[in-house]
């Protein structure tokens, strides 16, 4: 058989083992689907500098990216099967057995994985072995010229025609459609099996202790400035989850255990029964980038951690709580910093609605003034008193600094880089932030000249960003525009260009643009 046809039956075994291996993990779990279990896989390995590099590139989208590319890797493996296939069948079975152990094993090291994640890796090489054999060997193979040099393992049929590959190309075709019909079936069964019906079932109490009103003043008319409140559409999510954890609400339970003199375990309708505070708060991540938009402001509806941490009673030494997510990431917040006044919760609201799914539904950690890596556990199950000596949370074996205050940042919204600008009076207007420090000031800055202060928009609290103004008297040219901010603590930020890791970036942010 002609190489590019055996490629093609390659490739289409490989899409209907995807796609029915997704239909099978509708019953076994989004995770143990070979695609997401293997890509989970890569995310938990994948070395970090190229994992950052994903991000960067990619942004919010970089699961997407990599589901993606680990899938066209997967053709180009699948192609190469179905070529060897075509001159000895052995071979084509062999390489699909292959994939098959790497995707049943992949799904049994996610968490919570038991015998029946091997399924959808097993029945999916089932079908593709099966298809494969009927496309190279069995009823759907074209007829194709003898010759002397084509293995006798495959029989020849002699008076290949135009007919014969049609049919072939037809099976092919019919096979991915199959496929890719029965993995979008799947995802969509999946979806319908999750927990979207139990979250819009879900209304949440009254706060006994609400967040302030927005004061006036907030979201200053400067076009293309980020609003104050982020909406939960977009608002930047970076988590390692390939596949949204799906937790129904009724089955949810927080347990709150380790180096304390009373564990709890707590039920969601327990959660939802105690005094919820609302508050806004902004969270970043350690991965944004100066001027980056991983970064967003919202009201979160919640108990207090303090509250549930004084019943738990912690024991001397336990000087990090350990935060566990129902896909077993974790991540190590300093027991303190939830101790000591500030509006750390566990959320359960998000802008007046329960947690969106993707965002931690049924219930997340917020912590103001900590990067998301040591504090905003979503899909929260467990809190583990423990000490920093004795655990080393998710990323921080990955290179990343074990505690991770909020670095003071600012950022020009408006306008946007290699903007065309007509001279005269332009807003220049952004965002700064230093969570539970506050901004105290932001200044910028045309050509290295002097340094001009801006107008601050109120802020809610020193939990949130805080939105600035500067009227520029713009002449013509090219000109570079930088901003600083400077803390609540008096505390400026500082022009170093640092990268994001170990414990996020730190630089001025600058901007080009011409005036006409």
């Amino acid at each position: 058989m002609p190489g590019p046809l055996a490629a093609l039956a390659g490739v289409a075994a490989a899409a209907l083992a995807l796609g029915l291996a997704e239909l099978v993990a509708v019953g076994t779990g989004a995770r143990s689907a070979p695609l997401v279990a293997v890509g989970g896989v890569v995310v938990d390995t994948v070395p970090e500098p190229l994992k950052q590099f994903a991000i960067d590139v990619f942004g919010v989208h970089d699961k997407t990216a990599l589901l993606i590319g680990t899938g066209v890797l997967l053709a180009g493996f699948a192609a190469v099967i179905g070529v060897l296939a075509a001159r000895r069948l052995a071979v084509g079975f062999a390489g699909i057995a292959v994939f098959g152990v790497i995707g049943a094993v992949a799904a049994l090291t996610r968490p919570g994985a038991g015998p029946a994640a091997v399924l959808p890796a097993v029945i999916g090489v089932s079908a593709a072995a099966l298809l494969l054999w009927a496309l190279l060997a069995g009823p759907l193979r074209p007829a194709a010229a003898a010759s002397p040099a084509e293995p006798a393992s495959v029989p020849v049929r002699p008076g290949a025609g135009t007919a014969d590959r049609r049919r072939f190309l037809s099976s092919v075709g019919v096979s991915v459609g199959a496929a890719l019909i029965t993995g979008a079936g799947g995802r969509w069964l999946a979806q319908r099996r999750g927990v979207a019906t139990a979250r819009s079932a879900v209304t949440l109490p009254a706060p006994v202790d609400a967040a302030p009103p927005l004061p006036s003043g907030v979201d200053p008319a400067a076009p293309g400035l980020s609003r104050y409140v982020t909406t939960n559409r977009d608002f930047y999510r970076i988590d390692t989850a390939l596949a949204v954890p799906q937790v129904d609400p009724d089955e949810w339970q927080l347990r709150i255990h380790g180096r304390v003199t009373n564990p709890i375990t707590l039920s969601y309708a327990d959660l939802l029964g105690m005094d919820l505070v609302e508050r806004y708060v902004t969270l970043a991540c350690v991965s944004n980038e100066v001027g980056g938009d991983l970064i967003g402001n919202a009201r979160w509806l919640g108990v207090p951690v303090r509250d549930l941490l004084v019943e738990a009673g912690p024991l001397p030494g336990a000087d990090q709580v350990v935060g566990r997510s129902v896909d077993g990431w974790t991540c190590g917040t300093p027991t303190e910093a939830l101790l000591d006044g500030r509006d750390a919760l566990l959320a359960v609201g998000m802008n007046g609605q329960p947690l969106p799914v993707e965002h931690g539904f049924p219930v997340r950690m917020v912590v103001p003034g900590l990067y998301g890596y040591v504090s905003a556990c979503k899909w929260v199950t467990e809190l583990q008193l423990t000490s920093f000596a004795d655990f080393d949370a998710y990323w921080v074996p990955r290179g990343w600094a074990a505690e991770g205050p909020i670095k003071t940042q600012s950022r020009i919204d408006t306008p946007r880089v290699r903007a065309e600008l007509s001279a005269g009076t332009v807003p220049v207007a952004g965002v700064a932030w230093a969570p539970h420090r506050g901004i105290s000031g932001v200044e910028v800055r045309v050509d290295d000249g002097p340094w001009r202060p801006a107008e601050l928009a109120p802020a809610v609290s020193a939990d949130t960003w805080v939105q600035w103004v500067w009227q520029w008297p713009a002449t013509s040219g090219e000109h570079l525009l930088q901003v600083r901010a400077t803390d609540g603590t008096g505390a400026t930020q500082p022009e170093l260009r640092q990268p994001v890791a170990p414990d996020g970036a730190t630089g001025w942010h600058s901007i080009r643009v011409t005036v006409q």
